[in-house]
């Protein structure tokens, strides 16, 4: 089984394209510190390149920016590839199953603001349920 779960901070805004089909694929690079450092250093930070498709792609275009925290769990692969000055390197990406907006609303640290999507209630859509206040709640 390849899971991983990470929680991390965007490094910048998320990049957004579409493949040749069509589908959504929406790129970023979150920050995850260590838990621990060594003493008398800092601790280490490991940056994983993560990649969100289709719905799960246009919303993290749509709601993240630099800074957000969030949550990812996904399928780690290593990928190596040529840098410009030849040398190969390596890279640590996820492919995305779940994203969690951690960033608090109100408490950004990127560029744009956050809002949640809102829906626009309908008495229609409350048929068979009764509004209560927390009083009347038992516990």
């Amino acid at each position: 089984m390849n899971k991983i779960t990470l929680i991390g901070n965007l490094t910048h805004d998320p990049e957004s394209r579409s493949t040749p089909n069509g589908v959504t694929v929406c790129s970023f690079t979150i920050a995850v510190n260590r838990k621990f450092a060594q003493q008398g250093t800092e601790r280490q930070t490991d940056f994983f390149r993560i990649n969100a498709w289709r719905q799960l792609g246009d919303n993290c275009a749509k709601y993240l920016a630099k800074g957000r925290k969030v949550a990812v769990v996904g399928e780690l692969q290593a990928r190596l590839y040529e840098a410009k000055d030849g040398s190969t390197r390596m890279s640590l990406d996820v492919t995305a199953d779940e994203v969690e907006f951690l960033t608090p609303k109100g408490q950004e640290e990127g560029g744009s603001t956050y809002s949640a999507p809102r829906t626009q209630s309908n008495p229609q859509d409350l048929a068979g349920f009764t509004d209560i206040s927390s009083d009347d709640i038992p516990f």
